[in-house]
């Protein structure tokens, strides 16, 4: 990685995030970069630099975002605050002295962040430096890296940057850039460093994923192949992948591999023609019916589809948002992220007519986040009375918990160690979650 430097021995940092999975491979792999050189990862108090992987999808995440910075100055006021990303990306120079940051680095230039804080250490940098680059044309690929994870039990592995299919509610093109992909070879490093670390699950993310490969003359269908060979590795998903990337030879390549983890995250976003041609989203909702079809001829009822709904998209109407909720329950989907609709400055959405009110926008929101907890339970419960193995995320109190292949959150009695991949069988249900008994602990 670029930037990386020799010695920043002593140092604590602590680092948050909010928003996307590739902000979680982000996190990570700047996490390794300061482990390497010297520094140590602090959860708690005193810390001498603090990061934020911000997120700005919504004018409700630029909220979260400047309040967790100042969060961060008031707790520990001698330490560096770092913004990173999204709202980095677009802050004006008022909103990021308003939150008092020390730095600022935007999408693109991420690589060069470490050394950026060694310099503004020492002096020099001046507090306040902001380093960001125009996304138009696309810059170069940001050379992060990442030799194993620190901040999870399973890696996300970033393979793809940017977007172009600009839905009418979505800023993310504006502040990711047009699309990147990553150099196979440069996946390929990295997730075999990861797995000879001890990792055993590697979640393949991107801003758009489907379009991996189309500026190198490569598919997603080429990448994975490549990734699914790499020695050692025992789990292979995705982060979020768009119905239309899920073509022929992809379908045909996860249904042979060994790796893949029946688990698929499909943004439906409406289920509703109409709505769906304001979003656009480029497909229909009988295509989004005809992909899961062929989805479950291939898997069956134990493939794991999840899905996001946005609720409240101007003009949507009360026959449209029921469309939604009835397409969701015939699909038999599993877990279901609702979103309320938060008009984004700079998006088309913003600007159209037929915005709902409040009231009815809470309430809409509620009857879904009901329907997403009644799916995700009727899904969760054809797992009782069967084995599942899950890579354990935490081990305390006697307990362990962690994720089956499928997706589901587990707990059981015992101990192991995290990153350790067990056997349990499962006893009952409750919301979604299994609770379960151990069969083998120590399959590592």
């Amino acid at each position: 990685m670029e930037g990386v430097v020799s010695s920043l021995e002593g140092l604590k940092v602590r680092i948050e995030v909010l928003g996307c999975r590739t902000n979680q491979y982000e996190a990570d792999a700047l996490a390794d970069a300061f482990v390497a050189g010297g520094a140590s990862l602090v959860d708690g108090p005193p810390w001498d630099v603090a990061l934020l992987l911000s997120c700005s999808v919504t004018s409700a995440a630029d909220g979260k975002s400047r309040q967790l910075l100042r969060r961060l100055k008031r707790r520990v006021p001698e330490a560096l605050v770092v913004a990173v990303g999204c709202w980095a990306q677009r802050a004006d120079d008022d909103e990021i002295a308003s939150v008092g940051v020390d730095l600022v680095v935007g999408n693109g230039r991420k690589a060069e962040l470490v050394g950026a804080v060694e310099a503004l250490i020492e002096g020099r940098l001046p507090a306040g430096t902001v380093l960001r680059q125009s996304l138009s044309p696309p810059a170069r690929w940001d050379p992060l890296f990442m030799g194993r994870p620190h901040l999870h039990s399973r890696a996300f592995v970033k393979v793809q940057d940017g977007c172009d299919h600009f839905c009418s509610y979505c800023i993310i093109p504006r502040l990711r850039g047009h699309p990147q992909s990553r150099p196979l070879d440069d996946v390929l490093g990295e997730i075999g460093s990861v797995v000879a670390s001890g990792c055993p699950e590697v979640i393949l993310t991107g801003i758009h994923l489907g379009l991996y490969g189309r500026d190198l003359g490569l598919s997603l269908a080429d990448l994975v192949g490549a990734v699914a060979s790499v020695k050692g590795l025992k789990r292979l998903r995705f982060g979020s992948l768009e119905p239309f990337a899920l073509d022929d030879s992809l379908l045909a390549l996860l249904a042979a591999s060994p790796v893949f983890s029946p688990h698929l995250h499909l943004p439906l976003q409406s289920g509703d023609d109409e709505v769906l041609v304001r979003m656009r989203r480029g497909y229909g909702a009988a295509d989004f019916r005809a992909l899961v079809g062929r989805l479950r001829r291939l898997w069956g009822d134990d493939l794991h589809i999840s899905t996001d709904l946005l609720v409240g998209f101007p003009g949507e109407t009360e026959a449209a948002f029921g469309r939604s909720l009835d397409l969701l329950q015939a699909l038999n989907l599993g877990r279901l992220h609702v979103f309320p609709f938060s008009p984004r400055k700079g998006t088309e959405a913003a600007s159209l007519p037929g915005r709902l009110s409040p009231e009815v926008l809470r309430e809409r929101c509620r009857r879904a986040i009901d329907l997403g907890e009644r799916l995700l339970s009727r899904y969760a419960r054809r797992w009782v009375d069967r084995e599942v193995q899950v890579v354990v995320e935490n081990s305390e109190g006697g307990g362990i918990g962690g994720l089956s292949a499928h997706y589901l959150d587990v707990e059981a009695p015992g101990r192991a160690s995290v990153g350790d991949v067990v056997t349990l069988r499962v006893e009952k249900e409750v919301r979604g979650r299994l609770l379960a008994f151990p069969l083998s602990l120590s399959v590592r």
